[in-house]
């Protein structure tokens, strides 16, 4: 008992050593791991050897050996590659010249698409043209639709450019648009209705890019409206001004925003392209007659085309 508590002693005195100190233990104290050989047997008791704990200010006690071990590292893990492992490449693959550069010129799409929304935010905010900020918006859908093109006909698509797309999809889509909407409708739309509606519509999209994310992709459908398109439509709707009270202008940016994190399939471009081509028609002689109220037609009847949808696959036999 005399040799236990001896040595707890020994044990708290050499915690309390550290914490005096300038330094922790680690830093101030040198402790040196004996080998099993030097552990001494006598009458079925093991004896610990005594070590000297050698200070920075010369002073020095006999302790009793301590290894610490920590549970989350291996001890076979080597420190050397703890550095490797946190090495990724942004491009995976052959990293030759070429596909740098093909890299870089898709990434410069990314980023064009982002300052074109910062830029866009910083004229609405400033009370500028609001048709001027709109055109930037739809400046961003292009470079958008670009640099998802170009990297899988160059051949660099890769996980990091994804998620640049995202970023600058949040910023160009789902911050810039629904600021050029609120500069649009400050004013003539009561603020009580037009500050949630915009708000609901960034929030709508940073959830909307989330479950993209996460989600399995499928080759015919979105799940809910892109915010590429949502933005485009919102874009769109700046320049045209269709001619509606600015309480129904509030109610279609909220409409949109909803529809962005609804579970409702929409169909692709390429999906609508293979349409009757009598259908294809109707919108360029509709715009011929009155391009704004043809905007609304086409764009209520999409949003309407997701229940649609949703409720024939569900009428369908399994």
């Amino acid at each position: 008992m005399r040799r236990s508590g001896s040595l707890a002693r020994q044990v708290l005195f050499a915690g309390r050593v550290g914490r005096r100190g300038d330094s922790n233990v680690a830093g101030a104290t040198s402790l040196l791991v004996p080998p099993p050989a030097e552990t001494e047997v006598r009458n079925g008791r093991v004896r610990l050897p005594r070590l000297r704990m050698r200070r920075r200010d010369g002073l020095s006690r006999d302790v009793v050996s301590v290894a610490p071990v920590s549970p989350a590292v291996p001890a076979t893990a080597s420190t050397e590659a703890a550095p490797q492992s946190l090495s990724i490449p942004l491009l995976p693959g052959e990293r030759t010249l070429a596909r740098r550069i093909r890299f870089a010129i898709v990434n410069a799409c990314t980023i064009s698409s982002l300052m074109l929304g910062l830029s866009a935010i910083f004229i609405a905010v400033n009370h500028g043209d609001v048709h001027v900020a709109a055109g930037l918006l739809i400046a961003c859908v292009i470079f958008d639709g670009l640099d998802g093109f170009l990297a899988r006909r160059l051949g660099v698509a890769s996980p990091f450019g994804a998620q640049m797309d995202s970023l600058a999809d949040m910023c160009s889509f789902g911050l810039a648009a629904p600021v050029v909407v609120y500069a649009w409708l400050n004013g003539s739309a009561p603020s009580a209705l037009l500050v949630p509606a915009c708000a609901l519509v960034a929030a709508c999209a940073a959830i909307r890019l989330a479950r993209f994310n996460v989600s399995p992709k499928d080759g015919r459908f979105f799940c809910g409206v892109p915010t590429t398109m949502c933005a485009a439509v919102l874009a769109l709707g700046t320049l045209i001004a269709p001619e509606m009270s600015p309480v129904m202008r509030v109610v279609g940016v909220a409409l949109l925003g909803l529809a962005m994190v609804s579970s409702f399939p929409y169909a692709k471009l390429a999906r609508l392209l293979r349409l009757p081509p009598w259908l294809l028609v109707l919108p360029v002689i509709g715009a011929l007659v009155d391009y704004r109220v043809t905007f609304v037609v086409v764009v209520f009847a999409y949003l309407a085309s997701g229940p649609v949808l949703w409720l024939r696959q569900r009428n369908q036999p399994a």
